[in-house]
């Protein structure tokens, strides 16, 4: 062979080598709040599970359900974690946002006071830190109180925006009592505050959290979200039967320095995240009796009508169920 035509031919071959394997796809999703619920998502980046299932994903943070929806709306981002009256809520109006996957079936809060507040009754007249009204924080304070005989009419209630801001403004003395997901319920009670209530064991079956998309892109991108949902679905597993790779996560994402804050919120999760990722229809059966109360157009909604658990049942089919 002759030397221009061996060099050549190396050119080409150290170029065709330099080329990835695959296209990944890009993809947005919004992760809403600092807590462990959402730690399906972060540990799919974190071990690489995008990536091998051919996607450029990028994590991106907006607070809120309702404006995490505002910006799938809007083509901004093709995914995010909402609790499910968020996204019923906005389905009724005409948005049809729909839920693929499901975090936790559960309301994960606990509502934390001040030492000297020994019971929920003892709120009466008190202020109430909260995220956002109509957000997961607030419909866990609305459950809480209601089940001490309280209406929301009898507390002040005070939306903060992020469920840390919640515990810096009750050891600050601004609150006497506030809902907060792990970990912050764990360094409440580290500081000494007292857990009221447990909403997550002494609640019902609720979507608090999921991840929901349009039906619009569904349509037009199904196999991105089966994809997405495979990911999710992984990366759930991982954190439930790896512990050190889930620990990993809480301290580097969730900002957890403290082990054994790490270990309880780790201990939580492993508990309530729901595998395989599906929606509860009991659940999502609780949030459109709870809706109805205000919105009679969900009198007549099916559970079916907001969510679409068929990408996870392929996940569940490929791991033989639970």
């Amino acid at each position: 062979m002759k030397t221009g035509s061996f060099v050549l031919s190396l050119i080409a071959l150290v170029a065709s080598s330099a080329r990835p394997a695959a296209a990944q796809t890009p993809v947005r999703i919004n992760w809403t709040a600092v807590t462990g619920a959402q730690s399906g998502m972060f540990m799919a980046k974190q071990e690489g599970l995008f990536k091998k299932n051919g996607l450029d994903v990028e994590l991106i943070h907006i607070q809120s359900s309702s404006r995490g929806i505002q910006a799938i709306l809007a083509g901004e981002i093709a995914f995010s974690f909402m609790d499910g009256s968020n996204a019923a809520q906005a389905t009724l109006k005409g948005a049809n946002i729909v839920l693929v996957a499901g975090a936790t079936n559960r309301q994960v809060f606990s509502l934390m006071a001040k030492p000297e507040i020994k019971k929920i009754t003892e709120l009466r007249g008190k202020k109430i830190g909260i995220t956002r009204i109509g957000s997961s924080t607030h419909t866990s304070a609305l459950y809480a109180l209601g089940s001490a005989g309280l209406k929301p009419a009898d507390v002040q209630l005070l939306p903060l925006l992020e469920v840390p801001n919640i515990f810096t403004a009750l050891a600050a003395g601004q609150i006497e009592a506030g809902v907060v997901s792990p970990p912050t319920n764990a360094r409440a009670k580290r500081a000494g505050f007292v857990e009221l209530m447990n909403i997550a064991k002494e609640g019902p079956e609720f979507v608090s959290v999921a991840v929901g998309t349009s039906r619009a892109y569904v349509k037009a991108n199904e196999d991105i979200v089966r994809r997405v949902v495979r990911s999710y679905a992984e990366g759930v597993q991982i954190f439930k039967t790896n512990k050190a790779a889930g620990l990993k996560m809480i301290q580097n994402q969730l900002k957890v320095k403290e082990v054994e804050i790490q270990e309880d919120t780790y201990n939580q999760f492993r508990e309530y995240l729901e595998f395989p990722p599906y929606v509860s229809r009991k659940a999502m059966e609780a949030v459109l009796t709870d809706i109805a109360a205000n919105d009679p157009a969900a009198k007549g909604a099916k559970p079916d009508d907001f969510m679409d658990m068929r990408f996870v049942a392929e996940v569940d089919k490929k791991v033989g169920g639970k």
